[in-house]
């Protein structure tokens, strides 16, 4: 207890008499910036995303009869896509709601390394699977097909999250500006690194598609050269199913290399220098990836829809426990 006098002194000057210098230098109090456009979208954006993958992601480990491998790997892409979501959720708390500092920028910049690299292998593993299961459709889901698929996954897993880890040990340019890229806090080395791996993946899928559309050729041909055994509508129908096949083929081609492609190439273009409106305009493609995703691939198969109609009306809708393995996704 202080005596009267210095008590009376330490209250009158609001200061510590005992540690002058230490409130004299000590920083004023942080000021959480104002929430802009940009704030809510990102917080919208990572929400949406974060909510229909985990729903995804549910459904297929929730479900015993969904695991052929093709729903292994879409459960694989759900989980990335959801990670993602989560980081672009943090990056907005550290932004606008706590006080950042150098481990919250290498946690969500780690974080969202980690999910996009697994995603993007993701989506090669989805198109490695069409592929076997038009070229191998007699051994297509077996157990040592499943088998497979996990340790691809595993491995899958095991490199995004080594690649992820790259900022948090060291691989950063927070102690040297000079070395940043397009996107702090990740070095020019190591953003061309990982941009030119992304290219390679991309470069893998796209081929893996084309081998998936020369066997669905051949398949067409030996069909065709069966017409005259068809009754007249069922040919259509054939006909029919192959041009949409083929519709949904170009859109899923589409939008894969409408968001990868952007930030491929400005990560391997640009610098720090560069207008950081460039990084965004070529990132939010890559992010919007994780929120068609589950719409392009998980959603539009037909046993995934009918698990989650039988969830919401499970009145109206009784579960089958046929599987289309043959991929419709």
């Amino acid at each position: 207890m202080h005596p009267g006098s210095g008590n009376s002194t330490y209250c009158s000057s609001g200061t510590d008499p005992f540690f002058p210098l230490d409130q004299m230098d000590s920083p004023p109090p942080y000021e959480v910036p104002p929430l802009t456009v940009w704030g809510i979208a990102l917080c919208v954006s990572g929400t949406l995303i974060a909510t229909e993958n985990a729903i995804v992601v549910t459904t297929i480990l929730a479900t015993p009869s969904l695991r052929a491998p093709v729903f292994l790997l879409l459960a694989s892409l759900g989980l990335a896509d959801l990670l993602a979501g989560v980081a672009l959720v943090l990056h907005f708390l550290f932004l606008f709601c706590v006080e950042p500092s150098d481990w919250s920028e290498l946690l969500t910049s780690g974080l969202l390394v980690t999910s996009l690299t697994a995603s993007l292998c993701s989506l090669m593993g989805v198109a490695l699977d069409r592929y076997l299961s038009l070229s191998h459709a007699l051994t297509y889901g077996s157990s040592q097909s499943r088998h497979r698929a996990a340790i691809l996954l595993l491995l899958v897993w095991l490199g995004a999250c080594i690649i992820g880890a790259g900022p948090a040990m060291g691989w950063h340019c927070l102690d040297d500006p000079n070395s940043c890229s397009v996107a702090r806090p990740l070095t020019r080395t190591y953003l061309s690194l990982l941009c030119g791996g992304f290219l390679l993946v991309v470069m893998v899928t796209l081929q893996l598609y084309v081998g998936i559309c020369r066997v669905a050729r051949r398949h067409a041909h030996a069909i065709a050269t069966q017409r005259h055994f068809l009754p007249a509508n069922q040919s259509y129908a054939s006909k029919h199913g192959r041009g949409k096949g083929f519709s949904r083929l170009i859109l899923v081609l589409s939008v894969f290399v409408g968001c990868w492609m952007p930030f491929s190439l400005w990560g391997l273009l640009g610098d720090a220098s560069s207008p950081p409106l460039y990084t965004y305009a070529t990132l939010v493609p890559a992010a919007g990836s994780s929120l068609l995703n589950p719409i392009l691939y998980s959603l539009r198969n037909k046993d995934i829809r009918k698990v989650l109609l039988q969830a919401c009306c499970p009145h109206r809708y009784t579960q089958n426990t046929h599987i289309h393995y043959p991929v419709d996704v």
